[in-house]
């Protein structure tokens, strides 16, 4: 019998491929954080998850690579700064270190179910 693992990993090689995505845009924000009129972006978890889950509904009807090319969003800052720029420090090194975290955890889960596909193939 085959695996599938598409249908075995879940979402969770999508989550990552998100997740490192994000990093780049927060990554890319702070390395604009005193650029005049650079706006800050971020990409939505909820928007780009719901767009993976109405892919995978009709993926069954065709064979396609789940794109990973989600909506970017512009942050609204708390503080606008005078030269127009919307990245502000503090928030944008808070989101990285959230995004590390969720990351960790993607990857974690990600472990978790391999370790299981590993046992159900010993049989174990």
């Amino acid at each position: 019998m085959a695996i599938d693992f598409e249908q075995a990993l879940g979402v969770h090689p999508s989550a990552l491929a998100f997740r490192t995505e994000r990093a780049k845009v927060i990554a890319g924000n702070l390395a604009n954080a005193d650029t005049p009129h650079f706006k800050a972006r971020d990409i939505s978890f909820e928007n780009a998850m719901d767009s993976v889950a109405s892919q995978a509904r009709t993926k069954h009807m065709q064979r396609r690579s789940i794109s990973q090319h989600h909506e970017m969003l512009y942050r609204n800052p708390m503080q606008p700064s005078q030269d127009g720029n919307t990245v502000e420090l503090g928030i944008e090194q808070a989101k990285f270190a959230e995004n590390a975290m969720a990351f960790e955890t993607s990857m974690t889960f990600l472990n978790m179910k391999f370790s299981g596909l590993r046992s159900a193939i010993k049989g174990q």
